[in-house]
Order: structure tokens, then C-alpha cells, then sequence
């Protein structure tokens, strides 16, 4: 996994963001490396928490969420990073692994609410859109 390329330890201002589901339930793929190496509190399924930024893109059910809802979820993100400049956010494709949504879709997300911005990075995962 390319996130795994960082050196957390080394770098305070780094923040993780992983696709979640709002039950908090961190148990696969991003969302489990979130909560085992970066502090993402179990229960904890939407926004800041340890090292990481939560982005649900699953209901409490485990049911997909569709890009609408996602979006909004995507506002309250890019809002919290702007107030942030000092953070620098490594973003996975959110959505795209157990969700299965398309990178795309996801990225126009991004854009549409005004990302993304100075203080965002993306994963190696992200580099064969046209778009970054």
C-alpha cells in the first residue's frame, strides 16, 4: 500500500485520510492501517481522529453510500483542511476499495467542493488519473 511510504513517525504534520463508515468500524484495507498505526479511534467513523481524517463513504450498516451523501462528507473535509494550512493531508482513494466507487468519481468529488488545495497530497494510487 503506498501510504505505507511515509515516515509517520518522522513527520508531525502529516494527517491520514481514509475512506470510513460512520460506525467507526476500522477493519479493512486504509481504514484498518488508519486504526492500527495512526491512532483512528474505533467508533470513530466521520472527521479527526488520532493522526487521520475520517471520510465515511459507508453508512452504519456497511452499506454503500452514494456519491451524494459522499459529497457532503467530502464539504466538511476540504472546509476542515482549509482552517488547516499547517497540516499536510495524504488522501487514499476514499470509496474506491470496499465501497466500490471509481477513482474518478471520487477525485471530481474533490474538485467540485474546492479541492485540491496547497496542503493535500495523494497517494501513488491516485497517479494514473488525468486529473492530478
Amino acid at each position: 500500500m503506498a501510504y505505507m511510504n511515509y515516515n509517520w513517525d518522522l513527520v508531525s504534520n502529516l494527517c491520514f485520510v481514509f475512506g470510513s463508515n460512520l460506525a467507526g468500524y476500522h477493519s479493512a484495507g486504509a481504514a484498518y492501517y488508519a486504526h492500527q498505526g495512526l491512532g483512528a479511534a474505533w467508533g470513530v467513523g466521520t472527521g479527526r481522529t488520532g493522526r487521520c481524517y475520517a471520510i465515511p463513504t459507508k453508512d452504519g450498516s456497511m452499506q454503500t453510500l452514494s456519491l451524494d451523501k459522499i459529497e457532503n462528507f467530502v464539504y466538511r473535509f476540504i472546509k476542515y483542511a482549509e482552517a488547516r494550512p499547517g497540516l499536510l493531508f495524504v488522501i487514499t482513494p476514499i470509496g474506491c476499495g470496499l465501497a466500490g466507487h471509481n477513482r474518478e468519481d471520487i477525485m471530481q468529488l474533490i474538485i467540485d467542493q474546492g479541492g485540491p488545495l496547497p496542503n493535500m497530497v495523494f497517494t501513488a494510487s491516485w497517479v494514473d488519473l488525468d486529473v492530478i
